[in-house]
């Protein structure tokens, strides 16, 4: 039995440790989204965006999940969302500057409320 949670345990910091890599790349690319001219480069969104989808079916049936799906979620409503405001950038500057704002201080929000709630162990919920 004690091997069993052995196993339990290690396979959850094993998901812990990807989960922190993961969010550290979206954090830094959060920020470099809310900062103007501190592009990181949509890489590091791809390479975090891998991880998840990767990791995502280790993490089935643990509290981890969430924060999985929650990442992949938030990942693909920012693009969505960056789409479907680009024409305000060739259209009017200005909306489109504050329309992307809007939605990077989103993504730096969920990125930094998903550290947080991974810290305490706990699910995110969404």
């Amino acid at each position: 039995m004690s091997d069993i949670t052995d196993v339990d345990d290690q396979r959850a910091e094993g998901l812990k440790a990807w989960g922190w890599v993961s969010y550290l790349l979206h954090l830094i690319v959060a920020v470099g989204a809310v900062i103007p001219g501190a592009q990181p480069g949509a890489a590091l969104l791809l390479i975090a965006l891998v991880i998840d989808l990767v990791k995502k079916g280790d993490a089935q049936g643990t509290w981890q999940a969430s924060h999985y799906a929650w990442r992949i979620r938030t990942v693909l409503w920012a693009g969505v969302l960056y789409v479907l405001t680009a024409p305000l950038w060739a259209l009017f500057l200005l909306p489109g500057w504050i329309a992307w704002g809007l939605i990077s201080i989103w993504f730096l929000y969920r990125i930094v409320l998903g550290m947080v709630t991974m810290n305490q162990s706990r699910a995110i919920n969404a």
